[in-house]
C-alpha cells in the first residue's frame, strides 16, 4: 500500500497494479514547503488533500490523518466524520501528542481517543477501516517493543481495524508484534533498506505495507542532489539517465484519454 504525495504519483502508482494507497502527511506537507507537524498543516487543507488523493483514484486509499487533529475524543470523532466524508477507505489515528516533553498521550485518553474514532465510524455507516498506530519507536521511548505491545492490544480492544507500530525493523520484533496483537492484522512501515522483502514480510504474518514518506523522499533526494549540482558545480550531468519527457506527458495524455477528459 504504496504512499502517493499527489494526483500525479497516486495515477502512477495505481498504473503500475499497486491494489490499494495510503497518503503520506509528510509527502504532501512537504510539497507546500511545510514541516510534518500538525500544527503545520491545518486539518481543512490536510482534508482537501485526502479527498484529492481518493477522487484521483479508482482504488481503496487509507488517509494518514495524524493524530486525528485534536486532543479530546470529542474532536477526535468530529474529525473523524470529516475525513470519512472524503471517500476514503481507511483512516489511521496515531497516540502522538505533538509535545516533546510528553510525546504520547495517556494511554487511558489515547484508548479512549480510538473508542471515539471508531464510533464516529460505525455511525457512518461506510465501513471505513480505523488503523490504530502507536508511536513509540518513533518518539524514542525507552522500551518501544514492549510498550507498543501494550497500547496496540489496548487499541485492539478499543475497535481498532489494524494494528500500526511505525519504526520497527528488526524481523523478530516484527513477528513477535503480529504474534502478540493476533489475530488482528498488522501494518509495517518500510522507510529503508532493511533488507526485508514483501515475501519476507508476508511469511512472518504482515499483512499490509505502507512506505510513509519514503516515495515522496526518494523524489526529493533526486531533486535535491541535481539542483545541487546545478548551483555548486554550474553542471547539467544530474540529467543523464533521467525519464524522458515524452514518456511521463505520455502516460498523462493516455491517462486523459482514458478517463473520458
Amino acid at each position: 500500500m504504496p504512499n502517493p504525495w499527489d494526483i500525479g504519483s497516486a495515477l502512477y502508482l495505481r498504473h503500475l497494479g499497486f491494489k490499494a494507497l495510503a497518503t503520506t502527511s509528510a509527502g504532501f506537507a512537504f510539497s507546500r514547503g511545510r514541516p510534518d507537524a500538525a500544527w503545520a498543516v491545518s486539518s481543512d487543507s490536510m482534508l482537501g488533500h485526502i479527498g484529492e488523493i481518493a477522487g484521483a483514484v479508482d482504488l481503496p486509499v487509507n488517509a494518514d490523518f495524524e493524530s486525528g487533529y485534536a486532543h479530546e475524543p470529542d474532536g477526535v470523532a468530529t474529525n473523524v466524520r470529516f475525513c470519512v466524508n472524503t471517500g476514503v477507505a481507511g483512516l489511521s489515528i496515531e497516540d502522538n501528542t505533538g509535545d516533546r516533553v510528553k510525546p504520547l498521550y495517556d494511554l487511558r485518553l489515547a484508548v479512549d481517543r480510538i473508542k471515539a474514532a471508531r464510533a464516529a465510524i460505525d455511525a457512518s455507516g461506510t465501513g471505513v477501516l480505523l488503523t490504530a498506530r502507536a508511536e513509540c519507536y518513533l518518539v524514542g521511548h525507552p522500551e518501544p517493543f514492549k510498550e507498543s505491545v501494550r497500547r496496540l492490544q489496548a487499541y485492539a480492544d478499543a475497535g481498532a481495524d489494524v494494528l500500526y507500530a511505525p519504526g520497527v525493523h528488526q524481523r523478530e520484533e516484527i513477528k513477535a508484534i503480529v504474534s502478540e496483537v493476533a489475530p488482528k492484522p498488522v501494518n509495517v512501515l518500510m522507510s529503508s533498506n532493511t533488507g526485508l522483502k514483501v515475501a519476507d514480510l508476508a511469511d512472518i504474518g504482515v499483512r499490509r505495507i505502507s512506505v510513509g514518506s519514503s516515495l515522496a523522499r526518494a523524489a526529493w533526494t533526486a531533486f535535491l542532489r541535481a539542483a545541487e549540482m546545478i548551483a555548486k558545480e554550474g553542471s547539467f550531468n544530474c540529467f543523464d539517465g533521467i525519464v524522458p519527457f515524452a514518456e511521463i506527458n505520455n502516460f498523462f495524455h493516455g491517462h486523459e484519454a482514458s478517463s473520458g477528459r
